[in-house]
């Protein structure tokens, strides 16, 4: 009897001094975890200098001088996910140095991360939009990041006549919050006598400005204008022979399970009357979601479109295109992409058919075109 009792005793008690082991080792774990600071004193500051701006080649006898993290116009133009790959897999893994080594093995994952969040401390200007809300850019609607970029799109009809509309845009960032951009369209229209011939459209210039970047939300808001002068044919299908101004409001949103949103309305609005030249009003919306191939590898970023578009008259009716599409990272540095889709009409289809579209993007300021491949 009393064999059974110290038995029935200790059992509990067994398993009580288990639960308090694991939650004392537990409680050791989190203490031994470094701050960010304390990892960047002992495993950074030797080459990137106590103050972030990176040591000189006599400091560190590097070749090359490690980026100055206090540089806001550089280093916010990139996600976390990118740094951290850097940290966890050294420079190669995004086409950078080798004398960036790898830290994947050596840091915990909550290190890495404590690391990172301390490095991006180093900008002290809270004006610069992070790279966070930079999100993937759609083929139709205009983002409301500001960026560095070259990109040329396509759009080519599926039925007869084939038309093929495409545009080259330059795009470049000044100061914090500021971008402006030059747009060239060109194409190729089908003549009455069934012959076909290429053109430039009317060329335009932009400017934007972001009004709210807010991280913690996730939350990026833009203005922007455009204006569009008549240097095409009008009679040949490549322009409107008027110029055309287009202001519009764009929304970028982070989503719960790393969905996001981009929302653009705006119009068109041509400066005089013209015949068969009308005010336009417009709503472009895009939800995607960016995979990651492995764990800092290619990505490949599926979105949906809905772009509807209707003439600010009376009685007019509103056409609106669905546009299914693929993004797909081309380069180990993600700062060339490509994108492919198809916008389908849904309504008011008379005389529209479905278009193949395509687009090419180079990020030039974070690379040539033919680096980190």
């Amino acid at each position: 009897m009393r064999k059974r009792l110290i038995a029935s005793v200790s059992a509990p008690l067994s398993v009580s001094l288990s639960l308090i082991l694991l939650l004392a080792a537990g409680r050791v774990a989190m203490a031994a975890q470094r701050s960010g600071e304390e990892i960047f004193a002992t495993t950074c500051v030797s080459c990137h200098g106590s103050d972030g701006r990176g040591a000189s080649a006599a400091q560190s006898g590097l070749s090359v001088r490690p980026l100055d993290f206090t540089d806001c116009r550089r280093t916010n133009r990139e996600p976390d996910h990118d740094w951290h790959a850097v940290i966890a897999e050294g420079g190669p893994a995004r086409g950078f140095h080798r004398m960036m080594p790898a830290f994947g093995e050596v840091l915990p994952e909550g290190e890495q991360e404590a690391v990172l969040d301390y490095v991006r401390g180093f900008c002290a200007d809270k004006a610069f939009p992070r790279g966070d809300l930079n999100f993937p850019r759609p083929l139709v609607t205009e983002k409301a990041f500001v960026e560095d970029e070259l990109v040329v799109s396509a759009a080519m009809a599926t039925q007869s006549p084939r038309n093929i509309d495409s545009k080259l845009v330059y795009e470049q960032r000044v100061l914090r919050r500021w971008q402006f951009e030059v747009m060239v369209p060109f194409g190729v229209a089908r003549n009455a006598d069934g012959s076909r011939e290429a053109g430039i459209g009317d060329i335009a210039a932009g400017a934007k400005t972001v009004l709210v970047a807010s991280r913690d939300t996730g939350t990026i808001v833009s203005l922007a204008g455009e204006a569009a002068i008549p240097t095409g044919n009008k009679d040949k299908g490549f322009g409107k022979g008027v110029v055309v101004f287009e202001p519009f409001l764009s929304l970028g949103q982070s989503l719960p399970l790393d969905f996001f949103l981009h929302l653009q309305t705006g119009a068109e609005i041509p400066a005089k009357d013209t015949p068969g030249v009308e005010s336009e009003g417009f709503v472009r919306t895009a939800l995607g979601r960016s995979l990651v191939w492995g764990k800092f590898g290619r990505s490949f970023t599926p979105m949906v479109e809905a772009v509807a578009l209707r003439e600010l008259t009376s009685g007019a009716s509103t056409s609106l295109d669905l546009v299914p599409q693929m993004q797909i990272s081309l380069s180990r540095r993600q700062h060339v992409l490509c994108s492919l889709g198809a916008s389908v009409p849904t309504m008011n289809r008379e005389g529209r058919s479905t278009q193949a579209m395509f687009y090419v993007l180079w990020d030039w300021f974070d690379g040539g075109l033919f680096e980190a491949w």
